[in-house]
């Protein structure tokens, strides 16, 4: 079983990358391939609606300049996905929402047989001071919209640090992680029998 973390920080070495590392380490433990994707070094191209993905009717997007299709087809590949962000103005930064735009669009119902439904998937968000939770919902938003099923933690794993390592100060948070990470495993494993 694979689980693919995409990190929407544009951060390589932060607070995003330390709060991923803790829960791919967890899933680690239970057997479980992990991929830790860093959107970091790509642009992404916004959605002009153009209506290529429907026309094509295969869920890719005709835009090939960027790396869109290869993120969404190492999702689509995963039996979990795990998006994590920090929470730039109380929400996700502009090239994680670009991303998630495209990737809803060409791999929706309407265009590319809904290939994320029933996918396990979970939202980390690292906030500074504030905003965490904006971002954690407009991750979970992007799951449900695409069916996915929502694996959540009590608390939720929305984790504070400002300086790069500090999230990692966050013992509550970092518990939740390594909590969401069995929580996630127990649910794959279930669902993949």
């Amino acid at each position: 079983m694979r689980i693919a973390a995409l990190n929407g920080s544009p951060r390589l070495i932060g607070n995003t990358t330390s709060a991923v590392n803790v829960i791919l380490d967890e899933l680690e433990k239970q057997g479980f391939r992990t991929e830790h994707i860093q959107i970091y070094g790509s642009m992404m191209t916004p959605c002009n609606d153009c209506g290529s993905c429907v026309i094509r009717g295969d869920g890719r997007c005709i835009i090939e300049d960027d790396d869109m299709n290869m993120y969404m087809d190492r999702l689509i590949a995963a039996d979990g996905v795990i998006i994590a962000s920090p929470s730039y103005y109380g929400g996700i930064p502009g090239q994680l929402k670009i991303l998630l735009e495209r990737i809803t669009t060409a791999a929706s119902n309407r265009t590319g047989g809904n290939r994320l439904a029933r996918k396990i998937g979970c939202a980390i968000a690292v906030q500074g001071h504030d905003g965490g939770t904006g971002a954690y919902s407009e991750i979970v938003n992007f799951m449900l919209r695409n069916k996915m099923v929502v694996c959540g933690s009590s608390p939720l794993t929305v984790l504070t640090g400002a300086k790069p390592g500090e999230v990692l100060d966050d013992k509550a948070g970092t518990a939740a992680l390594r909590e969401l990470g069995k929580e996630m495993g127990w649910l794959i494993a279930r669902m993949n029998p």
